[in-house]
């Protein structure tokens, strides 16, 4: 079940809201895991406070809304802070996913992003699809998980971004601000030139690949950002990206590439140069029994398992968008055109 909810107010109430949905798979799941109480141990160490001090500094807003989060959650504020810098602080954090970008071209008016969002299989059933609409700011829609603020998932907004987020696995941090928290400000950003500076603009810890394209842009952007380097580039032909560095100024970063990253980068590559007929046949290959695109294996080698797939349609009139529980060609789960909810399979 991934149900479709609603988030509205300040910041703060945002987060708190945010919290209460997730706080069952929080206590169900997370909590008890050693992955938690790994990050958490970390909650004294001085990068972790320059970390947060550079999030109040530079983005108060979503430092309220981390703080509405913990609320929300019933947790120690400092402990949820220290678990969405997770990927900041572990490389082997539990964040795969796999991402298809189809620029427009002759044949197809608009750019397409086609994104697996692939995380713990414990927290299966305890996600969800969120409207939010913080007061003074775009709404955005958006994969939320338990525990997290959102903009590291896919997410689409009313100011016309769309968004997906692979996790890279950086064995180098810098003194700076945590990952998810740039990608949460992305959110607010009215365009790509905006959400371009802002990545280069500001301290850096962790690392991400985006893929960003805006309704009113003839660019689709593959921007790998590690915390000494931010790579742009504009996407011109059918592309794939998984859980690695690809781009020539950041392929030999200091970086972990798992088995399961590299085989889907090849498996995805591969298939591109077959020609496949639509993008989603990539993000539903099964065809290797130990590294398959489309994930659900209990003993998935990266512990990662496909929790809900988006193909995004970015063309200037606007974001057309379907969401799926299942392996395409399945039905979606929701179509949506901009932020808004059209209909339901549910």
């Amino acid at each position: 079940m991934l149900p479709f909810i609603e988030i509205k107010g300040s910041a703060h109430e945002a987060g708190r809201q945010l919290g209460e949905f997730g706080r069952a798979g929080t206590r169900a799941f997370l909590l008890k895991s050693e992955d938690w109480a790994y990050i958490t141990s970390f909650k004294n160490d001085p990068r972790a406070t320059q970390m947060q001090a550079l999030v109040q500094q530079h983005f108060p807003l979503v430092w309220e809304e981390i703080q509405g989060l913990a609320k929300g959650l019933e947790l120690d504020e400092t402990d949820v802070f220290m678990w969405n810098c997770r990927g900041d602080i572990w490389a082997m954090s539990k964040d795969g996913c796999t991402t298809v970008q189809y620029p427009q071209t002759t044949g197809q008016p608009y750019h397409r992003i086609c994104h697996n969002e692939d995380g713990y299989p414990e927290f299966n059933g305890y996600c969800a699809i969120a409207r939010v609409q913080i007061d003074n700011q775009p709404a955005f829609t958006s994969f939320i998980y338990p525990a997290s603020i959102p903009g590291h998932t896919f997410a689409v907004t009313d100011s016309g971004l769309a968004m997906a987020v692979n996790n890279l696995r950086e064995r180098h941090v810098g003194a700076g601000i945590p990952r998810m928290v740039l990608t949460c400000a992305i959110l607010a950003q009215p365009d790509l030139e905006h959400a371009v500076k802002l990545l280069q603009n500001h301290p850096r810890a962790g690392g991400f690949h985006l893929s960003l394209a805006h309704q009113n842009s003839p660019d689709l952007l593959s921007i790998e950002f590690f915390s000494s380097i931010c790579s742009v580039k504009k996407i011109s032909a059918n592309s794939v990206h998984a859980n690695h560095a690809i781009h020539a100024e950041t392929v030999n970063y200091p970086q972990i590439i798992t088995g399961s990253s590299g085989w889907r980068q090849l498996r995805g590559q591969q298939m591109l140069a077959e020609t496949v007929t639509h993008p989603m046949e990539i993000l539903a290959d099964t065809n290797h029994a130990t590294f398959p695109v489309y994930r659900k294996q209990a003993n998935d080698s990266d512990h990662e398992n496909t929790l809900a797939t988006a193909d995004m349609q970015i063309s200037d009139s606007g974001i057309e968008w379907q969401i799926y529980d299942a392996a395409w060609p399945a039905k979606p789960l929701y179509q949506l055109k901009n932020t808004s909810l059209v209909s339901s399979n549910i």
